[in-house]
């Protein structure tokens, strides 16, 4: 019996719209992590980029557990002698809430060439509009 291989020109990618209000950040950046992989598709290989589009709408509304809001912070460098900037959960939530599911998402996918290009497929907004209606993208249920 013969393994069968998939090619990249073989796969069909299907876009999901999710609602992440009221979902916690944690769960459902997994759940995303796993359709960008493919993870849900019968013929997943970690080696061939096979994963779907995913819209998560909603950014602001998620939640967390415990005391995040102030002790999980997010630390970037401007590349200037003392440009360390720490920004709180709750800062960014207030400023920049799509960044805080990209990057929860970022960080669990691989960190490779591959991980790069799935993440390309994940988009995020605040509010329920989003500019991808041509795509008839179905809904998707995320527990959390």
């Amino acid at each position: 019996m013969k393994t069968y291989r998939v090619r990249p020109q073989d796969v069909e990618r299907t876009w999901w719209v999710v609602d992440a209000e009221s979902k916690t950040l944690g769960r459902l950046a997994s759940e995303l992590a796993k359709i960008l992989r493919g993870k849900h598709k019968p013929y997943y290989q970690p080696d061939v980029d096979c994963g779907d589009f995913v819209i998560v709408l909603n950014a602001e509304k998620i939640k967390v557990t415990g005391k995040k809001l102030e002790q999980k912070t997010y630390s970037f460098h401007t590349n200037y002698p003392g440009g360390l900037k720490v920004r709180s959960l709750r800062w960014m939530l207030e400023n920049k809430p799509e960044e805080v599911i990209r990057l929860a998402v970022k960080r669990m996918l691989p960190k490779n060439r591959l991980g790069h290009r799935m993440l390309k497929r994940l988009k995020v907004y605040r509010g329920t509009d989003h500019p991808h209606q041509a795509q008839k993208p179905q809904p998707l249920e995320v527990k959390g």
